[in-house]
């Protein structure tokens, strides 16, 4: 028997399957939708339908919410009724609700396309915007490698023009090198000549053994010479460490030069690269490896400072020349012309020289003392150092440990904020301990490096003493030339 009005619970009890994104949104539907219950005839009795048929019709299914901003739809508007057709079909939504999910439908639509060409637009102006920012950063980099160019090459140029200019005062301060080297070779002779004369008159016999005025001339000759020799070996000297501190700065600043060739060559290179170049790669994080080690300040100034190394060096270089000239011209003029006040300045050289001794004896006795002294703070300072090393192993050994701390319990607490704190503390403190026994020992060089300069002035001059006391006696017998002396052949 077929039953007419059957309640389909299987359809009204199962939530409805949600709906596409474009449907409208709960605030859109009638409210009066909502708690309503199958409608069911006044005029049909049918006492064998079950209770639980009206309790299922009274739910009200709900749709899971799509997203936040759209909870879901409010259940439809359902209109049950005794359908006469075959099969019992009934339709579930008005016209009302079809219309209304139109027009939803093209709101929605029309929303999403407005917010598409929005998004379109906003997109076209970011692309615009990096490419304007892309080209006026690569602009601004292109720039700041031709100024690098510029600053390269004017500083090349001030280098050529005083490494010319090195080059030429160096080559005039080995000629004068060779002049004296000459002007000192010379010498030789008369110093021989002055030696031997004053050997023959010790062969004199009696009464003529006297202390007269040509034996006080000869000796007096004899400390011409050599004050002479000593002062050309001494300018000697000087010339030859000149020589060397022009090669240094000449050295460092062909050494600056070549660095700025390249330098420029590679910096070149780079200005001429662009987007369509050939050999571009990609070089991934190479902007975090900074292998500079200047900046332009620097770098200016490590070049100025080369110019002005040299400078100096070619300024005391003419200078060393010129008192050089004038060193020869006097040394000839006078072992030419005096012979009597030969004697006089000799013996004030001999009290010179007993004086520089006295004092380098008393200055090699204190710089002993300042050694053992400082010997003694070194060795407190290396103590100090193992003690702290001691405390930093401690500090350390507890970071350590806490890092095994189980999960939650790694807490950065003030323990071990304090213990970060003390290590830095510690490490600072060993370095400024290493620094202070650095300098320690660095002061302790010098000091070992002045007591040897003095030890060896102190031999230099007991030497003199006894080649001016014991040696430097002679008898002239021949004399050269102004022009050899000189060194002009």
């Amino acid at each position: 028997m077929e039953l007419y009005g059957y309640p389909l619970k299987a359809k009204f009890n199962q939530p409805r399957p949600p709906p596409p994104k474009v449907l409208p949104a709960t605030n859109t539907m009638a409210p009066g939708y909502k708690n309503r219950i199958p409608y069911h005839p006044e005029s049909f009795s049918m006492p064998w339908m079950p209770n639980s048929y009206y309790k299922a019709a009274a739910l009200n299914p709900t749709l899971s919410p799509l997203t936040e901003s759209f909870p879901g739809l409010p259940p439809t508007k359902i209109v049950p009724f005794i359908s006469e057709r075959p099969n019992g079909v009934f339709t579930r939504h008005t016209l009302d609700d079809w219309h209304r999910s139109n027009m939803n439908n093209y709101k929605e639509s029309e929303t999403t396309r407005h917010n598409a060409e929005r998004l379109r637009a906003d997109l076209t102006r970011t692309i615009k915007d990096v490419y304007q920012q892309a080209k006026r950063t690569q602009g601004e980099s292109t720039k700041n490698l031709g100024e690098r160019i510029n600053d390269i090459e004017y500083w090349k140029s001030e280098l050529c023009i005083e490494l010319d200019a090195m080059i030429r005062e160096n080559n005039s301060l080995m000629d004068m090198q060779k002049r004296l080297e000459r002007a000192l070779a010379d010498t030789e002779g008369p110093f021989q000549v002055a030696h031997k004369c004053l050997l023959n008159r010790e062969k004199r016999m009696g009464i003529d053994l006297v202390n007269d005025d040509v034996e006080k001339q000869l000796i007096t000759e004899i400390k011409i010479i050599r004050s002479c020799r000593e002062r050309i070996q001494q300018c000697l000297d000087t010339v030859n460490a000149q020589i060397m501190c022009n090669k240094e700065a000449r050295q460092e600043l062909e050494k600056d030069l070549a660095d700025k060739q390249m330098g420029h060559h590679i910096d070149s290179k780079c200005y001429q690269l662009k987007n369509s170049s050939r050999g571009i790669h990609f070089f991934k994080g190479v902007e975090r490896i900074d292998a500079t080690v200047s900046v332009p300040e620097t770098w200016a100034r490590f070049t100025d400072n080369n110019i002005f190394r040299s400078q100096s060096a070619r300024a005391t270089s003419a200078k060393l020349r010129a008192s050089t000239e004038s060193l020869l011209m006097g040394t000839a003029d006078e072992m030419w012309r005096q012979f009597s006040k030969v004697n006089d300045a000799f013996t004030s050289r001999i009290t010179e020289t007993a004086n520089a001794k006295s004092k380098i004896q008393t200055h090699l006795a204190k710089t002993r003392q300042e050694i053992f002294q400082l010997e003694t703070k070194i060795q407190v300072i290396q103590k100090t150092i193992r003690d702290k090393e001691v405390q930093l192993k401690v500090a350390q050994t507890r970071l350590d440990e806490r890092t095994r701390r189980p999960n939650v319990e790694l807490c950065r607490d003030a323990a071990q904020l304090r213990l970060v704190q003390e290590v830095n503390e510690i490490n600072e403190t060993l370095r400024n301990l290493h620094q202070c026994l650095r300098a320690s020992e660095d002061m302790l060089q010098m000091l070992v490096r002045s007591k040897g300069v003095l030890e060896h002035d102190l031999v230099v001059k007991n030497n003199s003493l006894f080649i001016d006391q014991e040696r430097c006696m002679g008898m002239r017998k021949s004399y050269p030339s102004t022009v050899q002396i000189l060194g002009y052949v």
